[in-house]
């Protein structure tokens, strides 16, 4: 996104509230009533006060003041209850809101993007700090706001009554700012260290819960715990740093701010005994004092959370404002069959360029294969088919047509992918492999497993197909992983399947399995594999040799062994380590 098109956090909080603006609006009118009602009651104290000092007797006058006194109070729960559950309700709705365009624009980001941070930090973003929003939308809004409006109406009326011991009332608002600011010196910096050790935390926390089976199988327990560890004193001493700079001057701000009567009582005395204010003045001076200082705290106290929420709004936006795949919304040229071409391709990760000028064709219906060292390129090519990125140079065109100009969930349908890092959801193995079609029914997906090898394996499991696979599939092994997978690409039924790696996992007996089922489910339909075990892929039609980001040959098996040496000599390695595997 250019940055100039950039919005302003203020920008950002009106979209998100936008659809329940209503909702907020209604709050604040709620909670203005609730500050309002509770700022009366001063006036009908003061009232009473004035009927003792002038000798009235009468209880009804006192009864009917507590009267009002008491249902002022009643209106004022009862408005802050209705304008919170307002705001709560709208807030919510919100934070949901902004959870689900997060998670929505990562599915439209480049993989490569998505990939540059860690899951922790993700989810960190979407979860917690999302969550920590909360506070500020469901308080702050309806709260601040109409806790702002109350001191200015008082201070207002205290003018009009006397304006000379109003200002005097306020000499210790000047001193309490001057220690208020002196606590915030170097917030920005402070902030921002604790943004980093937090998350920093995060990403260390996850890495140790998720390396936890490596950790402990290479002996790495008390090195990864001191990390751990490490992290959590960082997280922890940032925060109390911050804390014991801050704790001096944030408590003479908070005897300060809220001491008027420090300065108004002494004064008010003077000016009555020289008779310049009547008691009843001077009484209505002082309760109205006593109410300004509970709305400004409010307020006060509220300031830290609206930082903390514009530096959260920062992260929610700076993923908001990642660039997308660029598609269109419709399609204007409908593809000719299912043939993808690379023209001139230029691909690389961040400024370092990793395929340089690729040129190929898959035809459609056909069985290809993509071959090479490690690191060559030949998952990025794959990657590539599948739209996990654009190219930075050169087009792809599928059926003709450049993918570019298909939309993304159009595309999408063309395609069946299965990676060597396969993932299952935490759901039955039923539903994994409907993933693959969500209007499949049980048979359906049964017949897929059956076609990949599956069907066995999973009668054996505690409940069959109602096994729950656990968190990324935790709860099986990488081969059973891997062939659910195979089951899940299949049942969607896309013309183009791509194996990237996808036997990596299986035992020989199973891959051969897998690859008799694949090639009766590809009729008519256009497979691309990536493999190591090349006598996987010896039958292909088209055997692509990738070497340093380049096509280097290309065609069939038995003319890549005539016509290239890095095929030959990959192709040799590999039947010698089959015959060392049989030895």
């Amino acid at each position: 996104m250019d940055s100039s098109k950039k919005k302003s956090t203020f920008s950002w909080v009106l979209e998100f509230a936008g659809m329940y603006k209503g909702s907020y609006i209604l709050s604040i009118i709620f909670a203005s009533i609730s500050v309002l009602a509770g700022f009366v009651p001063y006036f009908y104290v003061a009232k009473i006060v004035r009927g003792l000092v002038e000798g009235e007797k009468d209880m009804n006058f006192y009864l009917l003041q507590c009267g009002i006194i008491s249902l002022c109070w009643l209106i004022n729960k009862i408005f802050h209850s209705i304008s919170t559950t307002l705001s709560h309700k709208a807030t919510f709705g919100v934070l949901a809101q902004i959870r689900r365009k997060l998670t929505k624009k990562l599915s439209l980001m480049p993989l490569g993007d998505v990939l540059e941070d860690s899951s922790g930090s993700y989810k960190n973003i979407i979860v917690e700090r999302v969550d920590s929003i909360e506070t500020t939308l469901a308080h702050i809004i309806p709260e601040m706001i109409s806790n702002a409006v109350v001191p200015i109406g008082i201070l207002v009326i205290m003018f009009t009554i006397n304006w000379k011991l109003t200002l005097l009332s306020l000499i210790s608002v000047p001193l309490g700012m001057i220690f208020y600011s002196l606590m915030m010196v170097g917030l920005e910096e402070s902030f921002n260290n604790t943004i980093v050790k937090t998350k920093a935390l995060n990403d260390t926390a996850i890495e140790y819960i998720n390396g936890i089976e490596v950790i402990k199988a290479f002996g790495k327990t008390r090195s990864s715990y001191e990390k751990f560890t490490m992290a959590a004193k960082e997280g922890a001493d940032c925060f109390i740093e911050w804390m014991r700079r801050c704790n001096l001057w944030q408590n003479m701000a908070l005897t300060l701010l809220p001491a008027q009567l420090l300065t108004l009582l002494p004064f008010v005395g003077v000016f009555y005994m020289s008779g310049k204010v009547d008691g009843t003045d001077a009484m209505l001076l002082i309760i109205l004092t006593l109410g300004l200082v509970s709305p400004f705290m409010v307020v006060a106290g509220h300031m830290d959370n609206l930082k903390k929420t514009g530096s959260i709004i920062a992260e929610v936006t700076s993923i908001l404002e990642k660039r997308e795949l660029i598609r269109p919304k419709t399609l204007k040229k409908k593809p000719v069959g299912n043939s993808i071409e690379f023209k001139d391709v230029h691909f690389g990760y961040s400024k370092k360029e990793v395929l340089h000028g690729i040129n190929l064709t898959i035809k459609e219906g056909s069985v290809n294969a993509l071959v090479g060292p490690s690191g060559s390129g030949k998952s990025t090519i794959a990657k590539l088919i599948a739209s996990f990125w654009d190219p930075d140079k050169g087009r792809i065109t599928y059926g003709g047509v450049d993918i570019k100009d298909i939309p993304l969930a159009d595309y999408n349908k063309n395609i069946a992918y299965v990676s060597q890092d396969n993932y299952l959801f935490d759901e039955t193995v039923m539903e994994n492999i409907r993933m693959g079609n969500p209007d499949a029914l049980d048979e359906d997906v049964i017949n897929a497993a059956k076609a990949c090898g599956c069907h066995d394996f999973i009668m054996k499991l505690e409940k069959g197909y109602d096994t729950i696979a656990g968190g990324a599939g935790g709860h099986l092994s990488g081969g059973e992983r891997q062939r659910i997978s195979i089951a899940r690409a299949m049942l969607k039924n896309a013309p183009i399947v791509i194996l990237d790696e996808a036997t990596a996992y299986t035992d020989p007996e199973n891959e051969a399995l897998v690859q008799r089922s694949v090639a009766k489910l590809i009729t008519g339909k256009t497979l691309i594999v990536i493999a190591h075990r090349l006598s996987t892929i010896s039958l292909a039609d088209c055997i692509f040799v990738v070497n340093k980001g380049n096509i280097e040959a290309f065609g069939s098996q038995d003319e890549l062994l005539k016509k290239s040496p890095l095929y030959k000599q990959m192709w040799e390695a590999h039947i010698t380590s089959k015959d060392l595997e049989v030895a």
